[in-house]
């Protein structure tokens, strides 16, 4: 594996998991001790190679396809891949119910897909934020700036969607 493909991997990993509010001591309390955080760091750093079979099983304990993980996979060949908007599960359980019921639910079908029950943040897709902004009959920025104002994005989302709105 040359040094700038196992950077690039390791990227991809690191991303994912900033994305699920996870630091690398996260990720060994999480697993119980199964990914040591410094053979974590390792990969994120490229460091270290990582075999097919350890990058499948790091892929399956993040809830992700092996194929996020794996650097120029991005959809169209872009560059970079697309932003993801992150909600916060423990902020959307304390929007009253009348609002957010529609988002709770989704976020609850997402996490019994993935079967990520951490309960504390969730990535979702830019399709996820375009079907809900239908469920909620607003378009997509609107939808996001409701989710802010609520606390359940953070305020960076507005880039996310304002770049894949562009694009």
């Amino acid at each position: 594996m040359s040094s700038e493909y196992a950077k690039q991997l390791g990227a991809k990993l690191r991303a994912i998991r900033t994305q699920q509010g996870l630091s690398l001591h996260g990720v060994e309390e999480k697993s119980q001790g199964r990914w040591k955080a410094v053979v974590v760091g390792s990969y994120e750093r490229g460091d270290r190679a990582v075999t097919v079979q350890r990058l499948a099983e790091l892929a399956d304990f993040y809830g992700v396809p092996v194929q996020e993980l794996l650097p120029g996979t991005t959809p169209g060949g872009a560059a970079e891949p697309p932003p993801k908007l992150v909600l916060d599960l423990e902020r959307l359980a304390t929007v009253p119910a009348e609002k957010a019921g529609p988002l709770q639910r989704y976020a609850a079908t997402i996490q019994s897909q993935r079967g990520d029950y951490n309960g504390k943040v969730l990535s979702i897709r830019q399709d996820d934020l375009r079907t809900l902004a239908v469920i909620y009959d607003q378009s997509p920025s609107v939808l996001t700036e409701q989710l802010i104002s609520w606390g359940v994005l953070d305020a960076d989302a507005r880039r996310a969607v304002a770049a894949h709105e562009e694009g």
